[in-house]
């Protein structure tokens, strides 16, 4: 028996940057999307083919326009929205809203609060919520951390347990080849002074980054969280090198540990945690993945039974950060298909059927 023939969505991608430009590739490979315009905020992106921003060998056809309207007037099922959007949530916010009430669905890694929206601000949400009901349309918001790696891997490893005591999800990631400078070299304030004024670690800052996925599994687990805490430390360079996220002299920032911790009776029951280091030597005494390496992913859930994975990417030249970032666009993309098919309003991946990749077509 044949398999029947699978839908295919047109999709335009808005945004050209580390994730975006991963998306473009995704979105061309993949059987059942077509990739019909791309949304580029730089002049010099402005009427290039969507190869050359996508890395990809064969031109598409498709050229790059900052025109909103023209994108909009497009015959499209689904927007993939990867513009800079914690540093311009009002804008973002606008932007999503005028996609979603033109009758486009969208999957967005922009403002992560959205992972979990019974999370995100309440004004927010219900802005985004008239703009779905305008127009008909979905919106998920996702990636590689917050998202995947604390929702479906940790709710995974639950779903074998008879009781859980508690689940800490914790990124372990050398960032030294992460070139990001001008963004994730600011807000953790690497390079900087250690009481510098990070714009992540900001009282309120972690809770709303990472409190969206600890509030997800409470809800998914039925567990009544008493509070959320937010607790960081840094560490200094023990000398003067040089990284992709700039050059860190010595004494300024090089390594940034956090974590988000959901509270239950006084005591840390869902954490999400972060051990950021910019050379492998910061921080001996912080966690890594077993036989001492320093980047990846550890899921650990503590019950009956007990159960922990770790996970370590690598992309296609061989680097953790490069996974991440593909990893990222990527979540969003193989969602199209079932956000396109859901019904309408701003959705978690509590809302949604299991998804996964498509074998792609080679470009």
């Amino acid at each position: 028996m044949k398999p029947t023939a699978a839908k295919r969505y047109r999709v335009i991608q808005w945004g050209t940057g580390n994730a975006g430009r991963k998306a473009i590739g995704g979105i061309v490979r993949h059987p059942d999307l077509e990739l019909v315009g791309v949304h580029a905020h730089s002049p010099k992106k402005v009427g290039r083919d969507a190869a050359e921003l996508g890395d990809l060998a064969q031109p598409t056809g498709i050229r790059a326009t900052d025109d909103v309207e023209a994108l909009l007037s497009l015959d499209a099922d689904c927007v993939s929205y990867m513009a800079q959007g914690e540093t311009r949530i009002r804008e973002t916010v606008d932007d999503l809203c005028r996609i979603l009430a033109s009758g486009k669905n969208v999957v967005n890694t922009a403002i992560v609060s959205l992972v979990y929206p019974p999370f995100a601000s309440p004004k927010i949400r219900e802005r985004l919520e008239e703009a779905c009901r305008q127009g008909g349309t979905t919106l998920f918001t996702s990636g590689f951390d917050p998202g995947w790696s604390g929702d479906v891997i940790p709710l995974s490893l639950a779903s074998v347990c008879e009781r859980v005591d508690s689940i800490r999800i914790s990124e372990l990631m050398d960032y030294s080849t992460y070139e990001d400078p001008g963004f994730t070299g600011v807000y953790f304030g690497f390079g900087r002074p250690l009481d510098f004024d990070a714009p992540l670690l900001r009282p309120g800052m972690l809770k709303g980054g990472w409190g969206g996925m600890v509030v997800m599994l409470a809800d998914a687990l039925g567990i009544s969280l008493d509070e959320i805490r937010e607790v960081h430390e840094r560490l200094p360079a023990p000398e003067t090198f040089e990284t992709k996220m700039g050059r860190i002299e010595k004494g300024t920032c090089a390594g940034v540990r956090f974590e988000v911790q959901g509270i239950v009776d006084g005591k840390p029951m869902l954490v999400a945690a972060h051990c950021n280091r910019l050379r492998d030597d910061i921080g001996p005494d912080w966690d890594r993945l077993s036989a001492g390496k320093t980047s990846g992913y550890k899921i650990e859930v503590k019950g009956s039974p007990s159960i922990s994975c770790e996970l370590e990417p690598s992309g296609e030249d061989g680097d953790h950060n490069t996974a991440g970032i593909t990893g990222t666009a990527m979540r969003v993309v193989n969602a199209i298909p079932a956000v396109c098919e859901a019904g309408s309003g701003v959705k978690s991946i509590l809302d949604l059927p299991l998804f996964s990749a498509k074998v792609a077509r080679r470009r």
